[in-house]
């Protein structure tokens, strides 16, 4: 028989099986279960009504969490000479070059939380497709992320802009702060994303557009939300 943690056992007493809560009620909960040694994540995992095999129902889309994320963002920003001395006074912790591109292609070695990049230097990061991609960090305009306006994307990636984008399964999943943030932050932040996610609702989508929604902590189980 499979042996379960003291910490374990003391967060399922906290919840009741295939209930579904209030943002507030779930917060309160995670906040209340035993955790891990480190600060954990508050996560977000929804799943949506649409069909994952239509262009036009791809799910994407940005949002600046009112409470931030809860760490330091680095931000790589690829752009052309002239417009370094902007990105290097907005914040940003990298300047990406083509040279910049060429090493992170070679070496898939990735030291950034957050890519942004004018349209003249998409013709080089494009080429980061595969290794960008999977990873949530790709610019893309629909996510503001292709810009020439690098001040405002350096500042608003600072204070705590997430992009999303659902998987292959029609799967969003996001990290919405800390677990050591206030009830408040979190609910603030939780209800920012949904709206975001809302916002972000394809015109073609029928029916149901928000399946299923849960939050957790990095290290427990789901609980699910009432929207």
């Amino acid at each position: 028989m499979k042996r379960r943690s003291k910490r374990y056992k003391e967060t399922l007493s906290l919840i009741e099986k295939n209930k579904t809560y209030s943002i507030e009620d779930a917060i309160e909960i995670l906040k209340k279960i035993p955790h891990a040694k480190f600060d954990e994540t508050v996560e977000v995992s929804c799943k949506l009504g649409v069909d994952t095999q239509r262009t036009d129902q791809i799910v994407r889309g940005s949002v600046t969490l009112p409470a931030g994320v809860g760490k330091t963002i680095r931000v790589l920003v690829f752009c052309e000479p002239e417009k370094e001395k902007e990105a290097k006074e907005a914040g940003a912790d990298i300047i990406g070059t083509q040279e910049v591109v060429d090493e992170i292609a070679k070496t898939g070695k990735i030291n950034f939380d957050y890519c942004i990049s004018t349209p003249a230097m998409m013709k080089f990061v494009s080429k980061l497709g595969k290794i960008l991609g999977p990873r949530g960090l790709m610019p893309s305009p629909k996510t503001a992320t292709v810009t020439d306006n690098i001040a405002y994307a350096v500042k608003e990636a600072k204070k705590g802009k997430i992009d999303f984008r659902m998987d292959k399964f029609g799967t969003v999943a996001v990290g919405v702060g800390k677990i050591s943030f206030s009830k408040e932050a979190l609910v603030e932040n939780l209800k920012a994303f949904i709206e975001a996610l809302i916002n972000a609702k394809p015109q073609s989508v029928k029916g149901d557009y928000i399946k299923s929604f849960f939050i957790s902590t990095t290290m427990s189980p789901s609980l699910r939300i009432a929207l």
